[in-house]
């Protein structure tokens, strides 16, 4: 049985970095989880081999996990026999949940519904500023300190009936999909485990990869870092991009062919918005850093500052739903593995 028994209150423990339970757990959350969970008192767990560690762990019942929690393994799982669920306050449990977490039935919750919010509304905000050309306009301007000729504005700037490419159906690219729908852009979708009914439900037309990079006027790369999809944005892809075509990565670096983009973009053929680059961050010297046509954010598209909240939030209301009986609303299961970052 991997719920709670309702009607009691389990016992809980915090398990992050220090600096992570003090970013998303403020008083006023730690309260709201105080009122749902038996919680231990802070700080938060951030070694499990300690001895105050191994006193907490050997009545656990639930897990509150956050960034920067070390893995739980067969010998961290050894010294905490009472422990069925783990509510993550953050996106991936890949980290930490381990082979051993999944043999035991342990109960996994996941806050990366509540981070994908922050990640599509910056995705949304970089592609309808791209589609104006907004800072190439301000790098002209400020040099110039003159109002440019509007009537002269070349056609290819606009977000009317402009062509968004969405690279997988992610949490995050569906959430943009759904934003773009107030906008006047078509809106193609890549992904092989999204049949054409599930696309037309979506509002999207299913395409395959080569003529999503072909067609678009930008490309959103929403796809999970996994064995299979490193490097899925090839050379050839980025190739088939359209002259002065945007390619948006707001998932991982090491998705895209970082050389085959940097090629591409160097030379001025296509623009880039970066919020994740492999390595992270790239060494100082790195071409891209001097390209006009390439903004690179310091990975900043994620829950951050009053964001943080939401994701705390989340995991009170999955920490009170498996305290009262109800399961998890955004459980982790083990065979979504092969899909999730």
């Amino acid at each position: 049985m991997t719920e709670s028994p309702p009607g009691r209150r389990p016992r809980t423990a915090l398990a992050m970095s220090l600096d992570a339970a003090a970013a998303v757990l403020d008083a006023e959350s730690l309260a709201a989880l105080a009122r749902v969970c038996d919680l231990a008192p802070p700080p938060a767990l951030d070694d499990l081999t300690t001895p105050r560690a191994r006193t907490l762990l050997a009545d656990t019942e639930l897990l509150v996990t956050g960034w920067g929690c070390p893995p739980l393994d067969a010998a961290v799982l050894r010294s905490a026999p009472r422990l069925r669920a783990v509510v993550h306050t953050a996106g991936s449990v890949r980290g930490h949940v381990t082979d051993a977490c999944w043999e035991r039935g342990i109960a996994v919750s996941s806050a990366a519904a509540a981070n994908a919010v922050p990640v599509a509304e910056y995705t949304l905000a970089m592609i309808l500023l791209t589609g104006k050309h907004v800072l190439e306009s301000a790098r002209a301007y400020r040099a110039s300190r003159t109002l440019p000729d509007g009537l002269r504005t070349p056609r290819s700037t606009g977000n009317h009936r402009r062509t968004v490419g969405i690279l997988s159906a992610s949490l995050v690219g569906r959430r943009v999909i759904a934003l773009l729908r107030s906008h006047d852009v078509e809106v193609l979708l890549h992904d092989p485990y999204v049949g054409d009914d599930e696309a037309r439900a979506l509002g999207v037309r299913r395409v395959e990869a080569h003529e999503l990079f072909r067609s678009c006027d930008t490309v959103s790369v929403h796809t999970p870092l996994l064995p299979a999809t490193r490097g899925l944005v090839s050379r050839e892809l980025i190739a088939a991009m359209r002259p002065g075509a945007v390619l948006v990565n707001t998932a991982r670096g090491a998705v895209i062919d970082q050389e085959a983009l940097t090629g591409a973009a160097v030379a001025g053929r296509i623009r880039a918005v970066l919020d994740v680059t492999d390595p992270e961050p790239l060494p100082p010297g790195h071409p891209l850093w001097e390209c006009d046509n390439v903004l690179i954010t310091p990975h900043v598209a994620g829950a951050a500052g009053n964001e943080w909240r939401r994701l705390a939030d989340l995991a009170v209301a999955e920490a009170g739903r498996w305290a009262a009986g109800a399961g998890f609303r955004h459980p982790v299961r083990r065979e979504d593995l092969a899909f999730l970052a």
